[in-house]
């Protein structure tokens, strides 16, 4: 196996069965008090969940994260879980393109159009790959796959902790100014687990892109799982420098609410949401959809397709008795009910609305 699809069994095998969650971070979206209605004057068959998200209607504004492929596992989990997605009306978003780019007989295991061929689906390359590839060779990528949108990530935290990661993070605006201008679909700017300031958003924002999805700090540290393969590999610099920053970044609510006034067509919160109720809290907060990642894939792991399925049935039950229970019948009933930031939220929320010289 090669290096990129040895680092790809690693993840997949890491984050089914490891411990790699933010240790002293959490998404604080437990500091998101939705407030009751004893009145709400509807039936629960009235609530309607569905959201339109980058063009597509979903039944509920979930989306099965970005995780995974290059590898033949990868591709069987891809092709599980972009078929759930399917059958239940959800969005699905693939794992990094990187290796389909570099070792084109991966290419299949990316491939589930065959599975899902009404769903939504997010391609996904990292800015510093896209830097250096031309329009035509991420076109090929995107429509190999049949996505809908392309998500460039954002990961410098763990290719600093990544033996052999990326070191150069230079251009990264320029690349994406680029493809906005030029690629002629949609971008989607993505964080993997450490979130994205309002400062960052209006450097997008001042480019021209219109969807970005946090994946905030709180769920998966993606330099957690870096540092458990150097610990495995016995690399005590890049493990003594992981252990540093595992809980690095900005922590998903703080994000999402921090970004919701600046106008992007779509805001996806992902990173660390767990339950139905942290999608109600991240739409509250201004967020279009959620993202939900290792908890799909611990389901799935542990029990099959039914695992997979009974949790996300828990996750749309949960959203629904939230929206009936702050009297929303509609996402945007609930993105305008009241709710009460309280705790640490509160001063992430009201301190990153500071500019630095006022601090």
């Amino acid at each position: 196996m090669s290096g990129i699809g040895e680092r790809k069994s690693d993840h997949l095998a890491i984050c089914a069965k490891e411990d790699v969650g933010f240790r002293g971070v959490s998404t604080l979206f437990e500091c998101v008090r939705l407030v009751h209605d004893a009145l709400p004057d509807c039936k629960l068959a009235d609530v309607d969940a569905s959201a339109v998200v980058l063009g597509k209607r979903l039944r509920a504004p979930i989306l099965i994260a970005a995780m995974t492929g290059g590898t033949d596992e990868a591709g069987r989990v891809n092709d599980e879980l972009a078929s759930i997605a399917e059958e239940r009306g959800l969005g699905f978003g693939l794992g990094s393109q990187r290796a389909m780019h570099l070792r084109p007989e991966t290419r299949s295991t990316y491939s589930v159009r065959g599975r899902a061929p009404t769903t939504l689906v997010l391609g996904n390359v990292g800015v510093v790959q896209a830097r250096a590839m031309t329009d035509a060779e991420l076109r090929d990528l995107v429509g190999y796959v049949g996505a809908d949108a392309l998500c460039i990530h954002l990961n410098p935290a763990m290719e600093l902790v990544q033996p052999g990661g990326d070191r150069d993070f230079s251009g990264g605006l320029d690349t994406i100014a680029r493809l906005v201008g030029d690629l002629g679909i949609p971008i989607v700017v993505k964080e993997t687990g450490c979130g994205i300031s309002p400062t960052v958003a209006a450097r997008l924002r001042a480019v021209g892109v219109r969807h970005v999805d946090v994946s905030g700090a709180g769920g998966t540290s993606w330099v957690g799982v870096e540092t458990k393969r150097a610990a495995a590999a016995g690399n005590e610099p890049a493990r003594s420098l992981g252990e540093a920053f595992w809980d690095w970044g900005v922590p998903t609510a703080a994000s999402i609410a921090s970004l919701a006034p600046m106008g992007f067509d779509t805001l996806i919160a992902t990173g660390g949401v767990a339950s139905g109720l942290d999608v109600a809290r991240a739409v509250a907060l201004g967020a279009t959809a959620a993202g939900v990642a290792r908890p799909v894939l611990r389901a799935l792991s542990s029990g099959g397709r039914a695992g997979a399925m009974e949790f996300l049935d828990k996750i749309e039950a949960e959203l629904r008795t939230a929206m009936l229970l702050t009297g929303s019948r509609s996402l945007a009933a609930l993105r305008n009910s009241p709710r009460v930031l309280v705790g640490e939220l509160s001063t992430w929320v009201e301190q990153l609305k500071e500019p630095p010289s006022k601090r």
